[in-house]
């Protein structure tokens, strides 16, 4: 498993910490940056990572801002991502389980350490259920694709 991971200068020591966790999972880990606290743009960083996930160069990816809801703003806007926002482990496994998320969306500002490693875990160890779910995901594609009026 890969993962890419990206932030905002906010988010530049929590990022660190995660992937100092990621890789003790033996996860390679992909940085699309920033690397320094020098102020900058989080949609870069979300349009980074996403693309390596859009590509296959990478299974899924975590993105940290300050609140986290920027990124995952971003990352939705391109087609085929499906990122969320999460500060609860519930929600985290919830979003593979039944939304089949592709990114993960946490805000240094709002989680810790400790919780971003079970946000990590839950979104990491939680698979797909396709089934009843994979309806709704057609419908979400039908909405990228501009039929939202068709559903």
């Amino acid at each position: 498993m890969k993962i890419a991971i990206g932030c905002d200068h906010i988010a530049l020591e929590l990022k660190k910490f995660i992937i100092e966790y990621v890789e003790s999972l033996n996860i390679e880990v992909e940085d699309v940056g920033t690397y320094t606290e020098e102020r900058t743009h989080y949609p870069i960083y979300a349009a980074k990572a996403c693309d390596l996930v859009l590509k296959g160069e990478a299974d899924f990816a975590i993105l940290v801002c300050g609140t986290g809801v920027g990124m995952s703003i971003a990352a939705n806007k391109i087609k085929g991502i499906r990122a969320v926002v999460c500060s609860d482990t519930y929600s985290a496994k919830m979003s593979r389980v039944h939304n089949n998320a592709n990114v993960l969306c946490f805000g240094a500002l709002v989680v810790g350490n400790g919780l971003a490693k079970e946000l990590i875990n839950a979104f990491l160890t939680n698979e797909y259920e396709g089934g009843r779910h994979k309806t709704r995901l057609d419908m979400l594609s039908k909405i990228e694709d501009g039929y939202y009026n068709n559903l």
